[in-house]
């Protein structure tokens, strides 16, 4: 999986900027339209990278996009949300409904058996970087939890997961709201809030999975107090071990949020989630990473389900949390296919953008990430070829 030479980056402040403030769509140019990109000069040559490598591996018949190329269910209930609060009935009917209706089957407990199984380890890929005003709600993993239960799964074999292990705490993903499951993440704190243990190494170089990477020629050195949330500097991007060693199926649940013109979504939820060192990769790589990461068999092989939380997400000034730009769209998008499913939302955040006139029309550069992975083999991104599937709930 290495190139055949392996060879040896963003302070605290610009990655608190980039990571939750919302700056990330300002560091990704190669995303952002406008005046900024003379017509008259040549676009500087992009970064090699080794995502062609992934395609050397073999796929199996669980691999992106799935047992339902295409297909998106988008589910709806005015019920779901009120005064800022998340009704889990209504919830946990939206998604069993959406699972039925993606798969056939006749009950929520037959559709999950259609994906997973009682052997499965299954990792929950939930999104807490902004913040608890707009995290993957609690309510929507605990209804998939629970029927997942239903369906045979044991709660010890569930994993809630992201890569900083204490923004999960914050957010309310902790052993009392999540009893019986496990709770990890790859950057990680001590109990005296230190990130390095008694011999001084990182806790996040455990976490992390040399023999799987994405390598792009582009490198950033770090200060020593951002050092800990990208465990390693370089050319090298690491996959955690949570994902290449310790779950054996994904289920990808991110937020219904933009970034710039375009979204953070299915296919960003896996990518800057699931590799070590991403600060290098947000300014020139941003689309690539996004398409290139989730391509690797670590993801591709074991993401059975995207379920986007759009209860309550952001048209504007995401992927941060900036409350004036939040926006209640009382929805969830599921389907196996990740590229699909981040067109539709792509589609909802768009019109909502419009309507709002933060944004004046389509920035067809704001779907490239979602064409590169498609021509990678990992789902559906033309509007016209997507099946969506929408239920009304109320």
């Amino acid at each position: 999986m290495h190139p055949p030479e392996k060879p040896m980056q963003i302070d605290r402040r610009e990655f608190v900027k980039l990571a939750t403030a919302g700056g990330i769509a300002a560091a990704i140019p190669a995303i952002v339209p406008g005046p900024l990109l003379s017509q008259e000069k040549t676009p500087p040559a992009k970064p090699s990278t080794n995502g062609k490598d992934a395609q050397k591996v073999p796929r199996n018949a669980s691999s992106m996009p799935g047992k339902f190329p295409g297909a998106v269910v988008q589910a709806s209930h005015d019920g779901s949300i009120a005064n800022d609060k998340v009704d889990l009935p209504v919830v946990d009917q939206m998604v069993r409904k959406s699972l039925m209706e993606l798969t056939g089957a006749s009950t929520s407990a037959a559709a999950w058996k259609e994906l997973v199984t009682p052997d499965d380890i299954i990792g929950l890929k939930v999104n807490p970087v902004a913040g608890k005003t707009l995290s993957t709600s609690l309510e929507i993993t605990h209804a998939v939890i629970n029927q997942l239960v239903e369906a045979g799964i044991p709660k010890k074999n569930i994993v809630i997961w992201d890569r900083r292990e204490f923004e999960l705490h914050e957010v309310g993903f902790t052993p009392e709201n999540f009893p019986g499951v496990k709770i990890i993440g790859t950057e990680r704190k001590d109990e005296k809030g230190s990130f390095v243990d008694a011999n001084g190494e990182l806790y996040g170089k455990k976490m992390i999975d040399e023999s799987w990477y994405y390598w792009a020629d582009v490198e950033q050195k770090y200060d020593a107090e951002t050092l800990p949330y990208m465990v390693n500097e370089g050319k090298y991007s690491y996959f955690g071990t949570i994902c290449t060693k310790d779950v054996t199926k994904i289920i990808n649940m991110p937020i219904l949020k933009n970034a710039g013109p375009t979204v953070t979504l299915c296919l960003k939820n896996l990518a800057f989630g699931c590799i070590s060192n991403t600060g290098r990769l947000h300014k020139q790589l941003w689309a690539e990473t996004c398409a290139e990461v989730p391509a690797f068999a670590p993801i591709r092989d074991k993401v059975v389900l995207n379920i986007v939380d759009g209860i309550k997400g952001c048209f504007n000034g995401g992927p941060g949390a900036d409350p004036k730009f939040f926006a209640e769209y009382k929805t969830v998008l599921v389907g196996t296919d990740p590229v699909a499913v981040d067109r539709i939302g792509y589609e909802i955040v768009l019109k909502k953008r419009l309507n709002e006139k933060v944004q004046k029309a389509e920035a067809p550069v704001g779907r490239k990430f979602m064409d590169l992975a498609r021509d990678l083999g990992l789902g559906v991104s033309d509007l016209e070829k997507i099946n969506l599937k929408k239920l009304s709930l109320s």
